[in-house]
């Protein structure tokens, strides 16, 4: 959806179905409704505020800031979501890590090394001495990737888009020490990846296919892209 506040005051929205929401109107049985939504901020430049400050920069944010047309692919739109917490008071997000256990890296060998544990943390901010809004601490993480090269091994994805991209939710358990929630999945290579296919989406040197992890708090909104690599592996 777009959402565009002219000098006149008038407000245009420019509003579409995604394909998961009209295979739902689709089916003509009354299971659609709309009981939710989300705002986001994907088109803002923020650093326009830093550069300008915050009554000029808003201003030149207002008025110049071009807005995105609405999209069908759900996968593509509101990549920033906004968060509403209760507190006005909050000054301090908490911190959102992704790592690979036992000091591991995000390359796997398709032969080889063909699933790793990763492991989700939130943890408060650092030096801040401030105690972080309980609204914020995550109860489950949006696990989002490409079917074509990863799964998570023992889950089914929530969410399967047309362009391969899918979501799993996973739930979050209270953290030890400084880590306030936590998860942990069990990132694997697919099986289905051929060598003809590791060919078509391999990089120009045909040495590896690079791809990308996306995990998102759906309690604090935050979130982090990893780089993945898959080496060829082939002897």
């Amino acid at each position: 959806m777009g959402f565009l506040d002219h000098s006149t005051n008038n407000v245009i929205v420019d509003a579409v179905l995604t394909d998961v929401g009209r295979r739902s109107l689709a089916r003509n049985d009354g299971s659609f409704q709309i009981f939710q939504f989300a705002l986001g901020d994907d088109e803002i430049d923020y650093n326009i505020i830093e550069q300008f400050g915050r009554t000029v920069g808003k201003d030149k944010i207002s008025k110049n800031t071009p807005i995105l047309e609405a999209l069908t692919a759900g996968s593509l739109g509101l990549k920033n979501k906004l968060v509403s917490i209760d507190n006005e008071y909050v000054t301090h997000f908490p911190l959102l890590s992704i790592n690979a256990a036992n000091n591991g890296n995000f390359t796997f060998n398709r032969n080889t090394v063909i699933s790793k544990n990763i492991v989700i943390e939130i943890s408060p901010a650092a030096g801040q001495g401030v105690n972080t809004e309980v609204q914020l601490i995550d109860s489950s993480y949006r696990v989002e990737l490409n079917s074509l090269f990863f799964r998570l091994n023992g889950e089914s994805p929530d969410i399967l888009y047309t362009d391969n991209t899918v979501v799993y939710e996973i739930n979050a358990q209270p953290g030890q020490g400084s880590v306030l929630s936590t998860a942990s999945i069990r990132l694997a290579v697919n099986t289905n990846l051929t060598d003809t296919s590791f060919d078509i989406y391999s990089t120009s040197g045909g040495n590896f296919i690079k791809t990308f992890i996306k995990v998102t708090g759906v309690n604090s909104g935050l979130s982090k892209t990893i780089e993945l690599r898959i080496n060829d592996g082939r002897v």
